[in-house]
């Protein structure tokens, strides 16, 4: 038997309690009660309806009380979509759940979220939607959350569908995770994409594509980072092998910035709603931290609504200078690094934040591996993969194709890489040296932190070639290196085909 009640509609947003934390303010609406089919058989439906202002909280969650013997969730929504006009937002609502666990921040209760992505989703014990996490379905309150992205001037009208289906519940899997260690080849220069989206929050790509993918782009690593879940880290063991290392992470995707949480422990939820003035951030900063993963800041100069980043950089442990297809917004994020480099030697401190390069990938035709960061590690394993990431020891190319070399070294046989510090007194004579393959007709650009020192003329079409540069450190506090393509016209530079975390000079 199936019961459709209509009962339940939400009128507005007049009846609820506001529960208030910062900025992210939260929404309580009615209860949905399913209370008159316990013990009941087949599944039950309810809907209910409402409508959401122009500047609602940033989450509304609807109460489901949810009886014994429930075998699994099923919820659908819609919501309209107004005529607006141009430079007007309209309506975008995401969609989530929590369990009867409760929805306090950073809290257990935890079982999915897929934003904008799909119109509906499931739970229950031995699967889920992806997105979402199988698991127990228990008696109690559950939470539907929403999440109002943008709300249109004529306000957001939504109508969500819950169906309940009794029965006996299967066992729950027991998740297995990729290993933390491949093959590798020693100390060596291991490529890898940290930012990329499959089904499991708003990509198209399979886990199975992207693993193929990545191969196909000579990638040794990469890192899974869905928006606000960790619903694809149980499925990526089969995907894995002696080379490809899968590190397991999330794009932790707030309204004031996104940040990569890049090589958690395997299960690591890390929550995401809170907005900057909050001051929630170093909180779960410190969460990532403790699960054995990094903190990235993500495309901090993005454009689109809530990609901006926030936060500032004093969790960072490394930033997302280039994401995807090059464009102003990297070249934004580029300058304004070499600016934080420039602080960090003015303020006279060893700890400087170094760049990284990810594709972001959703969907065909997006370029997993365009960017790449090419770390120099002691092993391919996941430690040893954010340890070079955390020191700076890489560089980020447009594809395997591009290999980059830059060393400084001084008169007595002194000499340093990417990311290390050549130890010279100020007015000792330094060479700085740039080897660069796969890169035809590109120019180099040495920059320090008085800016572009040199340039150098087009490299042959076979894309190899060979820069030297000489200086001081008390001309040149740091030096790194940028390949660019030639630029179409104007004063303007050409895009990115590699650039490296620099080099520093002096003690």
């Amino acid at each position: 038997m199936c019961e459709d009640d209509h009962e339940n509609d939400h009128a507005g947003i007049g009846r609820r309690a506001v529960f208030v934390t910062g900025a992210a303010a939260a929404l309580t609406l009615t209860t949905v009660s399913f209370a008159s089919a316990a013990g009941g058989t087949g599944p039950r439906t309810r809907t209910v309806r409402g409508t959401l202002p122009p500047g609602a909280p940033d989450f509304v969650y609807v109460p489901v009380e949810v009886p014994r013997g429930v075998r699994e969730i099923h919820v659908a929504y819609t919501y309209d979509r107004p005529t607006v006009p141009t430079g007007t937002q309209g309506n975008a609502l995401d969609i989530g759940l929590f369990d009867e666990q409760g929805t306090d921040l950073g809290g257990r209760g935890f079982r999915g979220w897929s934003g904008g992505a799909r119109t509906e989703f499931f739970v229950r014990a031995d699967a889920a939607t992806p997105g979402y996490l199988p698991g127990p379905v228990r008696a109690g309150t559950w939470h539907i959350a929403l999440g109002p992205y943008t709300v249109a001037p004529q306000g957001l009208s939504y109508e969500i569908t819950v169906t309940l289906t009794h029965g006996e519940q299967d066992e729950a899997p027991r998740p297995v995770y990729p290993p933390e260690r491949a093959k590798g080849r020693g100390r060596a220069w291991y490529r890898g994409d940290c930012h990329l989206h499959s089904e499991y929050s708003d990509g198209r790509y399979t886990l199975a594509e992207i693993a193929e993918l990545a191969r196909a782009a000579g990638l040794d690593f990469i890192n899974s980072s869905e928006h606000n879940t960790h619903s694809a880290h149980a499925h990526w063991a089969e995907h894995a092998g002696d080379d490809l290392l899968i590190m397991l992470g999330e794009e932790v995707t707030t309204r004031n910035g996104h940040v990569v949480a890049l090589g958690t422990d395997p299960g690591t939820f890390v929550d995401w709603r809170y907005r900057a003035r909050d001051n929630r951030f170093g909180r779960f900063a410190r969460q990532i931290r403790r699960a054995g993963g990094l903190v990235v800041p993500a495309h901090p100069h993005a454009t689109c609504i809530g990609c901006n980043w926030k936060f500032g950089f004093g969790e960072a442990d490394a930033v997302e200078v280039w994401n995807g297809a090059y464009t102003p917004d990297d070249e934004v994020a580029l300058a304004d690094w070499d600016g934080m480099l420039v602080a960090s030697v003015r303020d006279g401190r060893r700890d400087w934040i170094p760049a990284m390069g990810s594709s972001d990938s959703h969907r065909s035709p997006d370029v997993i591996g365009r960017p790449q960061t090419v770390v120099l590690a002691d092993d391919l394993t996941r430690e040893a993969i954010q340890e070079g990431i955390r020191a700076g020891r890489s560089y980020v190319a447009e594809s395997s194709k591009v290999s980059l070399s830059l060393t400084a070294s001084g008169g007595r046989g002194e000499h340093a890489g990417i990311g290390e510090r050549l130890r010279v007194a100020a007015d000792t004579p330094v060479t700085v040296r740039l080897e660069v393959t796969g890169a035809p007709r590109c120019t180099v650009r040495l920059v320090t932190d008085q800016g572009v020192l040199f340039t150098s003329d087009p490299l042959p079409v076979s894309g190899a070639g060979v820069v030297e540069w000489r200086t001081t450190a008390s001309y040149a506090a740091y030096v790194r290196a940028e390949v660019r393509h030639e630029a179409a016209a104007g004063p303007l530079p050409g895009a990115l085909a590699a650039f490296t975390n620099p080099v520093f000079l002096g003690s």
